[in-house]
């Protein structure tokens, strides 16, 4: 099977390039793909550069130039369900873009004509997860991921996003990958681990705790690998 493993910032994939070791680079459409064979796969491996834009370039990449089957996204998001601590570890049951408004047609936040407010993930991927998680006794959470292209450092912008989507956590690149997904066929998760809280300094926990979520979603992600 030839799977895609995908991150957003070289923080994220580079904990899974450590684990396969050696790799085949392709440089293609202002970016490079690592390539390897991993558990009786063939991954394709990518980080996109952040936001919406730069990750359903990648994705799309990803699928139609080297063929991926499958597309599991590893990375960090920001908690803005209270129960979601630093390091937590979510998975998107479904996904949406808070930035996208043309409310003014009168039309839902999120929702453009032909399009939907929500994406959901693939429910067989999504049960491979939580089976990973009780073999590693972890605890998974899921719920929904909010997308947008903003870093968004205000409480009272997580409490809006929060309400109107009735979203767990939020990041930038999620949901712009659901919908390339979506529109190819291809069975996607995106699984986040929380870097910063909706109670916290967002600027200063992500730059903290960036690196050691990263590695928590990168080791879950290659566990997901191994059990496909």
């Amino acid at each position: 099977m030839i799977i895609a493993i995908m991150g957003a910032m070289p923080e994220e994939i580079e904990p899974i390039l450590e684990r396969v070791g050696s790799y085949e680079t392709t440089e293609y459409a202002h970016n490079r793909y690592f390539t390897c064979n991993y558990a009786g796969h063939t991954l394709v491996i990518a980080y996109s550069k952040i936001g919406k834009v730069f990750s359903a370039l990648t994705a799309a990449t990803m699928i139609e130039k080297f063929g991926a089957q499958i597309l599991l996204f590893s990375g960090v998001a920001g908690g803005i369900n209270p129960k979601l601590q630093i390091g937590d570890l979510i998975v998107a049951t479904k996904l949406c873009q808070h930035d996208l408004d043309i409310t003014a047609f009168g039309h839902p936040y999120g929702y453009v004509p032909e399009g939907a407010v929500y994406i959901e993930s693939d429910a067989a991927l999504r049960q491979s997860a939580l089976e990973v998680a009780a073999a590693m006794g972890i605890t998974l959470q899921e719920g929904v991921i909010a997308t947008g292209d903003q870093f968004v450092a205000s409480n009272e912008r997580k409490a809006w996003i929060e309400s109107t989507f009735h979203a767990d956590a939020l990041e930038m690149e999620g949901t712009a990958v659901a919908v390339v997904c979506d529109a190819l066929e291809v069975p996607f998760l995106i699984l986040r681990a929380i870097s910063d809280t909706a109670d916290m300094d967002a600027g200063f926990d992500f730059d903290t705790f960036l690196e050691s979520s990263a590695k928590v979603s990168a080791r879950f992600i290659m566990k997901m690998v191994e059990k496909l």
